[in-house]
């Protein structure tokens, strides 16, 4: 397994935000985390990037315990954490904001030729490259938090709520996108409150309620699920 998570738990203060939680990411494919609001899925992709401290458990990845580090040295060790609300930097352009995601790398004429393949990728972010990130859309912006991530030619791309707030057709659109970096080989764990989406895209399914975790299994054996269709895709 490429990420292992055993037993995490995190408390805001005396509140637990997550308890007991286990999962695994395998070294490809796309894994996703679905629960309502304050299941802890948050708070778990902030523990995994090192955000936020373990009061108990273990995470590894690679093979290495990475709960403890700080977040610089888990980036460096290839998980790359694209945000909940995207938090790119509004007063940078979309070339500063993406450059921002190489900054640990020292390998320049790689990054010079990353830069390029994800301007191939994003075409509206070339076409915006020395534009300013805050007058962008909020698909836009999106695209650039993402870019930004793969940057730092992550081997784990760990995404919190991409689809939050944007127009149907451009939640097509980044579906489309984490479908295509899985595809090219970088494992990817979201979290997502579209159910239907989550569970479209990924693999493996995790169902979090009340900061723990409730049920786990494939994503369409999950979708079939009489309680997480009652509960999460409202049939």
């Amino acid at each position: 397994m490429l990420l292992e998570v055993r037993g995490a738990a995190v408390n805001y203060g005396k509140v637990s935000a997550i308890r007991e939680i286990s999962m695994n990411v395998p070294d490809g494919g796309i894994v996703t985390i679905i629960g309502g609001n304050g299941a802890g899925k948050t708070t778990t992709l902030r523990a995994i990037s090192g955000l936020e401290p373990l009061t108990a458990g273990k995470i590894h990845f690679a093979g290495e315990r990475i709960d403890g580090l700080a977040p610089d040295r888990i980036v460096a060790r290839g998980i790359a954490h694209v945000p909940e609300g995207r938090r790119i930097f509004p007063e940078l352009t979309v070339e500063e904001n993406l450059r921002t995601g190489a900054f640990l790398r020292r390998d320049q004429a790689s990054v010079e030729a990353d830069l390029e393949t994800t301007y191939l990728r994003f075409p509206r972010l070339s076409e915006r490259r020395r534009q300013m990130a805050k007058t962008m859309s909020g698909g836009e912006q999106q695209m650039l938090a993402i870019g930004r991530a793969l940057m730092a030619r992550p081997k784990l791309l760990l995404m919190d709520e991409p689809s939050m707030g944007l127009a149907p057709i451009i939640v097509e659109e980044i579906a489309g996108i984490i479908e295509e970096i899985s595809q090219d080989g970088v494992p990817v764990v979201l979290v997502e409150q579209n159910a239907e989406l989550a569970l479209g895209l990924a693999d493996y399914a995790y169902v979090f309620e009340t900061g723990s975790l409730a049920m786990e299994g494939p994503s369409r054996e999950l979708h079939d699920n009489d309680h997480v269709r009652a509960a999460y895709l409202g049939i």
